[in-house]
C-alpha cells in the first residue's frame, strides 16, 4: 500500500461507521404512527462529515482508495450546477490531496452558486459543457475527449456510483440495523440501495424512493451495481417512483406544505426538497394508505445534502 493508499484509508477508518450508525438514530414520534402500532427511527447519515456528508461519504471511500493504489492523484466527475457529489468530491480531493476536475453540465453562470464557489475554492477544476455534450458522459469517445484534455485521471461516475461504491454503502449496515422491517432511503443513482440491499438482513425490505421523474430506470441500475460487485442480484428491494414531484431538484405545493409542516414537528431534524423530504413525504403517504403492517419497524436513512442556501 503506498502513502497514499495509508492516508486515504486511514481517514476513512477514523471514523467507526457501526458505532456512529448506532449513535445517529433519532426516533420518530408521530401520532400517525402511533395510531397505527408502526415504529420509525431516522438514521442521520448527514451528520457523518460537515462537508463529504451522508451517503457522498459511502460511496467516495472505495473510489478514492481504488484512484490512489493506482497512484492516480488525479479525479474527474460529473455533475450539475447543485450536484452534492461535486461538492463532496472537491472537499475530499481537498483534504486528501487529489487534483480534482468536475464536468458541469450547462453554461457557467456568474456569479457561481454557494456549491460550485466552494468546489472552486476547494481547488476543483470546473468544466462546463453543454447539456447535449453532458448526456455523452459514459460514451468511450467523450471519454476520451476529456483525457486528451486533461491527461491521465481516475474517473469517478455522476453521484459516485459504481463498483466502488457498493462495498461503502455495505458498511453502514451490522447487527443493530437487524431489528428493523424495512428501510427506506431516496435514490437518485441506486449506489447507496445496491449496497444496504446487499448487506440487510433475509427479512428485511429495501425501499428506494426515486427522487427522479421517470425512475423506473433504477431497478436495473441497482441490480447491474450488484452483480458488477457480488456477481448477483438481490430481490428484497423496490423502488417507489410516484414522489418525485416532477422531477429533480424540483417541488410540488404538496411537498412544500408537508416541508413546513416537519420543520414546525420536527425542527431537529432538517431536510431539504430533493431527497430527504421526497422519502419522508412518502413514507407517510404510504402509512396513510397502510402499507405497513401494524408492529412495523421502519429505518429511514437521511442520506445528506444539507447545505448553506444559494
Amino acid at each position: 500500500m503506498n502513502d497514499l493508499s495509508c492516508m486515504v484509508s486511514n481517514f476513512f477508518e477514523k471514523a467507526n461507521l457501526q458505532e456512529f450508525a448506532q449513535s445517529a438514530l433519532q426516533p420518530l414520534l408521530d401520532d400517525r404512527l402511533n395510531s397505527r402500532g408502526i415504529r420509525a427511527e431516522i438514521l442521520r447519515i448527514d451528520r457523518l462529515h460537515p462537508q463529504i456528508s451522508g451517503n457522498k461519504w459511502l460511496k467516495l471511500k472505495y473510489n478514492l482508495l481504488e484512484a490512489a493504489q493506482q497512484g492516480k492523484r488525479r479525479l474527474l466527475t460529473f455533475g450539475g450546477a447543485y450536484s452534492n457529489h461535486l461538492y463532496a468530491t472537491a472537499a475530499a480531493g481537498k483534504l486528501l490531496g487529489f487534483e480534482t476536475i468536475g464536468i458541469v453540465r450547462g453554461e457557467r453562470v456568474e456569479p457561481l452558486n454557494s456549491t460550485l464557489q466552494f468546489a472552486q475554492e476547494a481547488g476543483m477544476q470546473l468544466h462546463f459543457v453543454s447539456r447535449s455534450d453532458y448526456r455523452q458522459k459514459h460514451s468511450p469517445a467523450f471519454i476520451e475527449h476529456l483525457h486528451r484534455l486533461f491527461g491521465d485521471f481516475f474517473l469517478v461516475p455522476e453521484g459516485g456510483s459504481n463498483v466502488y461504491a457498493v462495498p461503502g454503502c455495505m458498511e453502514l449496515l451490522g447487527e443493530w440495523s437487524a431489528a428493523y422491517d424495512y428501510i427506506l432511503l431516496p435514490c437518485g443513482t441506486g449506489g447507496t440501495l445496491a449496497g444496504l440491499a446487499l448487506a440487510a438482513a433475509a427479512h428485511q425490505k429495501l425501499i428506494g424512493v426515486s427522487v427522479l421523474k421517470g425512475g423506473d430506470f433504477l431497478f436495473e441500475e441497482v441490480k447491474k451495481l450488484q452483480v458488477a460487485y457480488a456477481g448477483y442480484h438481490t430481490q428484497n428491494f423496490e423502488i417507489w417512483t410516484g414522489y418525485a414531484h416532477r422531477g429533480y431538484a424540483k417541488t410540488t405545493a404538496a411537498l412544500l406544505a408537508f416541508m413546513e409542516d416537519w420543520r414546525r414537528l420536527y425542527p431537529s431534524v432538517p431536510i431539504e426538497h430533493v431527497y430527504s423530504a421526497k422519502m419522508l413525504y412518502a413514507f407517510f403517504v404510504e402509512v396513510e394508505q397502510g402499507y405497513f403492517a401494524p408492529g412495523s419497524r421502519v429505518l429511514l436513512v437521511h442520506t445528506g445534502g444539507l447545505r448553506e442556501k444559494d
